[in-house]
């Protein structure tokens, strides 16, 4: 059985393309987008309208600061 993350429950758009990460990088962006605030949901979704494919949240500013606070705190 092949597990995978269940990116719908999050209510957001998500591209295909997050299904060729791996699963701990899936699991982190999930982390990522299920803690985020209303004002950043906002901004996710106005993001992803604008620029559709081309959106990658791994490269997002929001995300690599996510991150590296998540790092330091460690």
């Amino acid at each position: 059985m092949t597990e995978e993350v269940n990116f719908e429950q999050l209510n957001l758009p998500i591209s295909d393309y997050l299904k060729t990460y791996s699963l701990d990088e899936q699991r982190e962006i999930f982390e990522y987008l299920s803690e985020m605030d209303e004002i950043n949901r906002k901004a996710y979704n106005i993001a992803y309208d604008h620029l559709k494919s081309s959106f990658n949240i791994v490269r997002s500013n929001g995300f690599k600061e996510w991150k590296h606070s998540k790092s330091k705190s460690k």
